[in-house]
């Protein structure tokens, strides 16, 4: 009985190792990435959304679940905008990219870049201003996407 506790012991301390979910991959090509994310969203009429961090980063996590978990912030988000994902990690830190984004880390991470349509950045978005407490909040996030959206500018 002892050993049959301790294994299902095991499993449940071991479970979330196995399944944490990672975000970012290093190993994607950001520049076709975001290339692609820009003829979707001409042909589409929205603006892309970048959103740039790494596996290591506990508020990255924070933020993709948030974006993806309230349903009127991911409604406004996935109506106006293409989203990738852009990594910085040790394994790639996308420098190249980062450069043509005019170095959007300097404003730590998680950090957001609009691009427009025709891949001119239109806003870069320092995260930690999205915060309230130990999480993001509603009502600014909400109006951060709402302000940057294409029917906001024209």
């Amino acid at each position: 009985m002892k050993r049959v506790f301790l294994i299902q012991l095991l499993i449940l301390i071991g479970f979330p190792v196995f399944a944490q979910v990672n975000i970012y991959n290093p190993s994607a090509d950001a520049k076709a990435d975001i290339s692609n994310a820009l003829i979707h969203a001409k042909n589409e009429n929205k603006h892309v959304f970048i959103q740039i961090g790494g596996n290591w980063c506990p508020w990255c996590f924070k933020l993709n679940h948030f974006l993806s978990s309230d349903s009127l912030i991911n409604d406004v988000l996935t109506k106006n905008y293409i989203v990738v994902k852009v990594n910085y990690s040790k394994e790639n830190k996308n420098v190249d990219v980062l450069e043509q984004l005019e170095k959007p880390q300097r404003f730590g991470f998680p950090v957001l870049v609009i691009l427009d349509s025709d891949g001119r950045r239109i806003h870069t978005q320092d995260t930690g201003l999205l915060e309230s407490g130990d999480g993001y909040d509603h009502k600014k996030v909400l109006n951060f996407l709402k302000n940057w959206t294409p029917n906001a500018l024209n």
